[in-house]
């Protein structure tokens, strides 16, 4: 964004009668968060000053952190979004970007114990991922999803994969018409960690595809997802270990294959730490739009 574009001077009036006035300056702000590289954690202490910077940041500042961190995704939501009013607003979507809701039991998805949400260094959101969550009546609409959090759960059990993403233009989007259509009825128990809206279990709803299983490098049915009013995605999977990978191939690839894509679904590979982390804005394999919690280099 160009630092002169809707950036709001403070009246004359204002700047006398305050001895703050300077960092409630918007340009000012956008200016030292600019040289910042758009730091989530400084943003965040600025906006729990008071709530004159609070509202700068939830209505200008964290939208220029979104489109710093992930041009081409915060651009597609905004492009397709009333007045660019995003659902949940920007403020929403910093939080899914940087971090991970974490997990509780549901009623089709069973823990031992609940893993509390955190925020992460890196995620690399993609909408190649995304069309692995969409069945084939639905495969129209687009959604960014993130590669899993993982979150080692003991010797006895798997490790947990928690992912996240977001539709675009939620409000049009077959899924929606679909659960509309249907009648599903939006969970009584279960919220969206990222705006707090109702949200809609996509398994209760039969929208969950095997090929969501295969791109996490999960066995089908050990994975469970929702989708709030507003378009943000949450769920937690079992992830397949490392050393069982031949015998999750063998398994899942007896699965029927209508459901995947004709590419990029060859095998069942764990995201490994290297493929998660890439250079600001940039694109990794197969069009993963790329979201790193640092400077850019």
């Amino acid at each position: 964004m160009n630092a002169n574009r809707r950036l709001r001077p403070n009246p004359p009036s204002e700047r006398s009668d305050s001895d703050d006035n300077g960092i409630l300056n918007e340009r000012i702000l956008f200016l030292v968060f600019q040289s910042m590289d758009w730091d989530i954690q400084a943003l965040s202490s600025t906006a729990s000053v008071n709530h004159k910077l609070r509202a700068i940041v939830k209505r200008l500042l964290w939208r220029e952190l979104c489109k710093y961190r992930a041009p081409r995704m915060a651009a597609a939501l905004e492009n397709c979004a009333p007045n660019g009013r995003i659902g949940g607003g920007w403020h929403t979507l910093a939080k899914l970007m940087f971090f991970c809701g974490g997990c509780e039991p549901t009623r089709n998805f069973k823990v031992s114990q609940p893993t509390p949400g955190h925020l992460v260094k890196s995620s690399r959101f993609s909408k190649t991922s995304g069309q692995s969550f969409l069945t084939k009546k639905c495969r129209g609409d687009l959604l960014y999803v993130s590669d899993p959090c993982e979150h080692p759960m003991g010797e006895k059990e798997d490790d947990l994969g928690i992912y996240r993403g977001v539709f675009k233009g939620f409000d049009k989007s077959r899924t929606r018409a679909y659960l509309i259509g249907r009648r599903v009825k939006l969970e009584e128990r279960v919220r969206c960690p990222y705006c707090g809206a109702p949200v809609w279990s996509m398994t209760t709803a039969g929208l969950v595809p095997k090929s969501a299983a295969r791109r996490l490098g999960s066995h089908h049915g050990a994975l469970e997802y929702f989708v709030c009013v507003s378009g943000h995605m949450h769920g937690m999977c079992w992830l397949v270990p490392l050393s069982d990978d031949e015998n999750g191939l063998s398994e899942m690839n007896g699965c029927d294959d209508s459901d995947f894509d004709d590419d990029h679904y060859g095998g069942v590979r764990r995201i490994s730490y290297d493929d998660r982390t890439a250079t600001n804005g940039s694109i990794g394999s197969m069009g993963e739009e790329v979201v790193v919690d640092g400077p850019a280099k």
